[in-house]
């Protein structure tokens, strides 16, 4: 077989090229120390690269949200760290406060601190992060979660949301601790009262507090179905309960409805699942004969009940008018029972003098529970006062001036079901500063609303211990999570590196071969190629 010399010269460049293309391959795999620098390198393991690459960007996204999940909710247990201390404090006080010996000076001393620490709680309550935004505010982060109101209660402008991050595959996790978690469900042992109804002038004999609950479960499924009752005193030794219906119902009460006047020790009425604390103060000549005592207490009653819902309103700042409502309350206990909107509800006209009720939030499809017009009257004073009003649901709104179309409002009812610790520190300090030196009547009072404010802290106590808890179970999944996350981080290292990462030795070795076979080729084709037939002319 005969080769031309075009032939040799063109398979003998196509040689060298080849050899020279590994050589300098090699020589960059040696220099980088990276086997995989293009696809065309490997393609398999080029695809594979990019797998893990894009599992380590997000391994790494996961380790930043853990981190920031974790700065929040340390934060966060810090904040309710120092409003369990500052509510330990308060029982303290409270209970020096109610201390027999005290005076209204030592009282108001009292009070005086625990208005310091009312402040301080706010102040924790409404904590900002670096970033400026507030963590017990839910998905409201730029808003503070509690203001004070016109009458100095406080109410929680967040939501309920949970802030969730992804922290791992398949694996989110709220970062968040809300204030409606943490402060706004404690329950309120004190939401009923009581009025005197006989005689019609009080004459100090009898008192009878408004109660606190000492068995919510038992509160609830039985109370509400049959008030008001009335208490009413037979005698020095026994008093009758009623229902609503007139149904005597005292053999649902402690000691079947005796007691002695004489005995502070059987000064205590338990029923329904409410405990009320029964003073008497009968002079001496009351307590002369079991006759006089008794003339002295029969005839003393008290109407019990349960406090009335109150309701939250607000005008949304795009209205058109600047129409406020100034008062509301429950007009009509059928239909507000039985079409308010237990998750609050928003009033909107439709023009001047309509409107419709619907429950919150507003949506596409939704449809007005309950519609009607303004009523405006005029009374006879001088001069004379025009009252606007708009009944929707039972109850009745009291507005400031006549409303413009699109005019919309917020309305929250208050069941009292729950009460958060603001609210209960201003009253103990309203209760505080409150005189009572002299007046046992007052004093009787006075202590009534120590112990509700006692309860009351002790329940908000236990709600914040649940939102720490809550808040230490999420962060230890964090932990966890962080640490199988670092496993597969390590993981991911070293399984780029052995697709990735060159053998020092064996691409050192590999690069001394091609190195000897491309000076070889070189040689090879200067010697053959002098063996050409013009080489011989």
């Amino acid at each position: 077989m005969r080769i031309s010399t075009s032939q040799f010269f063109d398979a003998s460049a196509a040689n060298y090229q080849r050899i020279y293309t590994n050589t300098l391959t090699t020589g960059q795999e040696v220099s980088s120390g990276t086997k995989v620098n293009t696809a065309a390198d490997d393609p398999a393991g080029a695809a594979r690269l990019l797998q893990l690459g894009q599992q380590s960007s997000m391994l790494g996204q996961y380790a930043a949200n853990i981190n920031s999940a974790n700065s929040t909710m340390t934060q966060a247990q810090s904040a309710m760290d120092g409003i369990t201390t500052a509510l330990q404090r308060a029982k303290e006080l409270i209970i020096s406060g109610a201390n027999g010996t005290n005076t209204d000076a030592n009282r108001q001393a009292n009070a005086a601190e625990l208005t310091q620490i009312q402040g301080q709680v706010l102040s924790l309550m409404n904590s900002q992060d670096a970033n400026g935004q507030y963590i017990f505010a839910g998905s409201k982060s730029s808003v503070p979660p509690y203001s004070q109101n016109a009458d100095g209660t406080y109410s929680y402008n967040g939501d309920q949301s949970s802030n969730s991050v992804p922290v791992g595959n398949n694996l989110s996790i709220a970062t968040n601790t809300t204030g409606w978690d943490a402060f706004e469900q404690a329950t309120n042992t004190t939401r009923t009262s009581t009025s005197m109804t006989s005689p019609a002038v009080d004459d100090g004999r009898v008192t009878l507090s408004g109660g606190q609950v000492s068995n919510s479960a038992t509160f609830n499924a039985s109370f509400a179905s049959g008030q008001p009752y009335t208490v009413k005193f037979l005698s020095s030794t026994q008093y009758q309960i009623t229902d609503a219906s007139g149904n005597d119902v005292t053999s649902e009460a402690g000691q079947n409805g005796t007691f002695s006047s004489a005995n502070a020790a059987t000064q205590t009425i338990g029923f329904r699942g409410l405990s009320l604390n029964l003073n008497t103060n009968l002079s001496a000549a009351d307590k002369a004969t079991t006759a006089t005592a008794d003339a002295a207490m029969a005839g003393h009653s008290f109407q019990l009940t349960a406090t009335p819902d109150t309701f939250a309103t607000s005008r949304s700042p795009g209205n058109p008018s600047t129409t406020v409502i100034t008062s509301s309350s429950e007009t009509n206990a059928a239909a507000y029972n039985s079409s308010f909107p237990p998750g609050g509800a928003v009033l909107k006209f439709t023009s001047a003098t309509a409107f419709d009720l619907y429950a919150a939030p507003i949506t596409a499809n939704s449809k007005p529970v309950s519609s009607g017009n303004v009523s405006v009257t005029t009374d006879t004073s001088v001069p004379p006062v025009t009252t606007t009003t708009a009944t929707a649901a039972g109850i009745t709104f009291t507005l400031s001036g006549a409303p413009q179309d699109k005019d919309t409002f917020t309305v929250q009812a208050n069941t009292h079901q729950s009460q958060n610790i603001l609210n209960t520190l201003g009253a103990a300090v309203n209760a505080l500063n409150s005189p009572v030196d002299g007046d046992p009547i007052a004093l009787q009072k006075f202590n009534s609303a120590m112990d509700s404010a006692l309860g009351n802290i002790s329940q908000g106590e236990l709600q914040v211990a649940s939102a720490i808890s809550n808040s230490g179970t999420r962060q230890a999944v964090l932990i966890n999570q962080s640490a199988t996350n670092d496993t597969l981080t390590n993981g991911n290292t070293v399984n780029q590196g052995a697709i990735r990462d060159a053998d020092p030795v064996a691409s050192y070795t590999a690069l001394t071969l091609q190195t000897t076979m491309l000076s070889a080729a070189q040689l090879a084709f200067s010697k053959i190629s002098q063996l050409g037939l013009f080489n011989k002319i």
